[in-house]
């Protein structure tokens, strides 16, 4: 059986991939690892990391451009924020018989690629606590009250940022048609956050793909995944989740920006900085604010101050101790 990895990525997220990479490897040097190219600016990253990790680029490109165009016309070219993320969808009709799709932004604490034998009984598998925090992001009420699916299935949405399936099981026809199913109905999804795939690779997990399982439901349980999570704890650069007394099996950073003071900075430092063949990583601190400008952003959310002239409304304001 042919298995692998895909990632999406360009040269923006490059340190991400470098750390998502080297968490890999630390478990896995032998695994095949496929890089479909976010947009045209990828020609660095994909030089990092084929020459430090094997990582091979996608090969028919021409069908990556075919697909996410056609995909995004089908809602209108000014539909989503990020309509690359739709290149994702090339993972069907890629090389790999069975296959994880993992973001960059996520770090691994195991052999990842094991997650696949959970394929012997399922069609489709992930592994997260997404359905835990509702439909947001995902669905929208209507698609509740309408019941389109039950409430044991709407329960099964999850993160598209990790999951694993096998190749042709959603053909390139098929991603048209559910995609046009979405576009003909877009009140029952949530798209008020900017979010771009989510909605319609979580309907399509509905729809089309009924043997599905999520790992977190194993005898047992299993941790969480989710770098906004406070209670991990850190044990020699592996993360633990005392909750289910379980090691995490990857951490992923989802809506978070990965910078100095992020949540689990230090550990996402550490996967970025283990290659000692690449410079080590140069993201910037963020630059913090003083008291007073914090001061005029609590006032200007508060209606305190005008936006353009920066006048005080309200005379009454006591600035004392800024």
């Amino acid at each position: 059986m042919n298995r692998g990895i895909y990632i999406i990525g360009n040269d923006k997220v490059i340190d991400q991939a470098i750390a998502l990479l080297n968490s890999i490897r630390l478990h896995d040097t032998d695994t095949s690892i496929v890089m479909i190219p976010y947009d045209d600016h990828y020609h660095n990253i994909a030089d990092t990391l084929s020459h430090n990790y094997g990582v091979k680029i996608y090969e028919d490109l021409d069908f990556i451009d075919r697909l996410s165009q056609e995909l995004c016309k089908i809602f209108g070219d000014h539909f989503f924020a990020r309509p690359n993320q739709f290149r994702k969808q090339a993972c069907w009709c890629g090389p790999f018989d069975e296959f994880l799709y993992i973001d960059t932004d996520i770090v691994v604490f195991e052999k990842i690629i094991d997650s696949l034998n959970y394929l012997k009984t399922a069609d489709f598998i992930y592994c997260d606590y997404q359905h835990l925090g509702g439909i947001k992001n995902v669905f929208s009420p209507k698609f509740i009250e309408d019941q389109l699916f039950t409430k044991d299935e709407v329960e099964a949405i999850f993160n598209g940022g990790f999951w694993g399936s096998k190749k042709n099981l959603i053909s390139e026809k098929e991603l048209y048609e559910i995609f046009s199913e979405c576009a003909a109905n877009t009140e029952y999804f949530d798209f008020s956050e900017k979010t771009s795939d989510q909605p319609i690779i979580n309907y399509m997990l509905l729809k089309r793909i009924p043997n599905r399982f999520n790992i977190v439901r194993r005898e047992g349980k299993a941790p969480g995944s989710w770098a906004g999570t406070p209670h991990f704890q850190n044990r020699g650069n592996v993360l633990f989740d005392p909750t289910v007394n379980q090691t995490l099996q990857y951490l992923h950073w989802a809506g978070i920006k990965i910078e100095p003071g992020c949540p689990y900075w230090e550990t996402w430092e550490h996967y970025r900085n283990l290659n000692p063949a690449l410079p080590t990583t140069g993201i910037p601190a963020r630059v913090q604010k003083s008291k007073w400008q914090q001061m005029l952003d609590i006032f200007k959310k508060l209606g305190q101050i005008e936006p353009k002239s920066s006048k005080f409304r309200n005379k009454s304001i006591d600035l004392q101790g800024i």
